[in-house]
């Protein structure tokens, strides 16, 4: 078991010697790490740390930024089994997955930037004016616990690109990975303060970061319920914000598609990660005459993925992270009983041989009424929704039919047809025909998914403030 009793701030490791928190791994239920629950003195001497290193740090070149992402970069390579493994062992992503997803997209991300940086015009003229675009300040980050280190180099990398300087707070379900970022930026030649990270629970340090007047930014990716208190707090003080938060994603099956291979794509997302992804394709939308047919194939999809230790090479599906989180979703199943959907493959009860640690069975419903709870909430779980409809306008109406907006998928055999209709869908990001992710292009969401964008220059533009001179 790790005890990480300490904080980094200013450039130190800061010993913290108060109350702690277990940090649990999800395939057994047994204590792994340690990590501090912070008081607000510890968050305020990280804030004071990044508003005293601001003013430098904004004035940096390119150069020196580079010179930084380039370190990280390497670091994370050269670290990435360690950090597949430490996810692996606090999310329960499979170990194979962990390593591509969990350790390969952070290094991927910060590419972008080293790529992206050298060319973005943070001046630009028009007319008789000069545009600048200019640090937003102190960012505050605040991020989850299912893509640990993936969110915080979300945040971390663009603001600091951007010449901002940065006071995280991560998830205390699942720091290991966060630790190991701050022991590389601790070897990089990153000015002290300008990465700042204090561990500890969000009604205590997350609610002194997102209300100091210190902080001009904050950033943050998790529930909506969590993010509508975070607007509310940033709203009181005027900060810049960006939220990324819950989805409840539609793969809308038009008439003409192939639908063994929309539903094999459909259940491969909704289930990446058990089901514990913000953009996952939970709900299975199909023409009503092609219901049943559905139905069978995600019924036969979702029983290849064999549950087990995400340690081991032939598991494809990992526990969830936390007895809370299986306790949630498992009550969403009942739900889902009990509200009158059919139950074709998984349930409530734990799969079998798997008592210890957090499992739940890859869970498909069909008939679900797109009104019902489990067809409107966010289960963030391995659990499919199967919705029939009788023609496309009536997809159109329940694929935009949720307060949520983060994500799509449109199949057809027609590319123009998928598309036309995926542009009239009201989301962040669509996926046509099984696109392949693509980590420069902008993501957010519409509604209760979010404010902002993530990824590319669109991620580096929330943290600039824009002025002009007129000359």
């Amino acid at each position: 078991m790790k005890t990480l009793n300490k904080n980094y701030i200013n450039g130190c490791w800061v010993d913290w010697n108060g109350s702690m928190l277990d940090v649990h791994e999800a395939a057994t239920g047994e204590v792994i790490a340690r990590v501090p629950m912070s008081d607000s003195a510890q968050m305020d001497l990280a804030i004071a740390a990044a508003n005293a290193a601001f003013d430098g740090w904004a004035e940096s070149s390119v150069e020196q930024r580079l010179k930084v992402l380039g370190q990280l970069y390497a670091g994370l390579q050269q670290r990435s089994s360690e950090i597949a493994e430490a996810v692996s062992r606090e999310v329960g992503m499979p170990l194979k997955l962990a390593t591509a997803i969990q350790a390969g997209l952070p290094a991927t991300v910060t590419k972008t930037y080293i790529d992206m940086l050298p060319d973005f015009a943070f001046v630009e003229q028009s007319g008789n004016s000069e545009v600048q675009y200019a640090p937003a300040g102190v960012v505050g980050c605040v991020t989850p616990w299912n893509y640990p280190l993936h969110q915080i180099i979300l945040k971390v990398v663009p603001a600091i690109s951007a010449g901002c300087t940065v006071v995280l707070k991560p998830s205390e379900i699942a720091p290991q990975a966060a630790y190991i970022l701050a022991e590389i930026l601790d070897e990089t030649t990153l000015p002290a303060g300008v990465f700042n990270m204090v561990c500890g629970a969000g009604q205590t340090v997350g609610e002194t970061l997102i209300r100091s007047p210190d902080v001009r930014m904050v950033s943050f990716t998790g529930s909506t319920r969590t993010g509508h208190a975070i607007a509310h707090a940033a709203a009181d003080d005027f900060k810049r914000m960006s939220l990324e938060m819950g989805g409840k994603s539609a793969s809308v099956v038009l008439p003409d598609a192939d639908l063994e291979a929309a539903v094999k794509g459909t259940v491969s997302n909704c289930l990446l990660n058990s089901g514990q992804t913000c953009t996952a394709l939970t709900r299975l939308l199909v023409p009503a005459d092609r219901h049943d047919e559905a139905c069978k194939l995600a019924a036969a999809a979702a029983g290849r993925m064999t549950p087990g230790n995400p340690m081991d090479e032939t598991t494809r599906l990992g526990p969830l992270a936390s007895a809370e989180q299986r306790n949630r979703v498992v009550d969403y199943i009942r739900r889902g009983v009990a509200e009158g959907a059919t139950l074709i493959a998984g349930g409530p009860d734990a799969p079998e041989g798997l008592d210890k640690g957090y499992f739940v069975k890859a869970t498909v419903f069909g008939n679900v009424d797109p009104n019902s709870t489990i067809a409107q909430e966010e289960i963030f779980g391995p659990v499919l929704c199967v919705i029939p409809y009788s023609d496309e306008a009536e997809a159109l109406r329940i694929a935009n039919g949720t307060a949520y907006g983060l994500s799509a998928a449109v199949w057809s055999r027609n590319q123009e047809k998928a598309k036309a209709f995926a542009s009239k869908l009201r989301t962040g990001q669509v996926t046509v025909n099984g696109g392949s992710f693509n980590p420069q292009a902008p993501f957010g969401g519409f509604g209760h998914s979010g404010i902002g964008r993530e990824f590319g220059k669109w991620g580096l533009e929330e943290f600039l403030e824009v002025r002009s001179l007129q000359l």
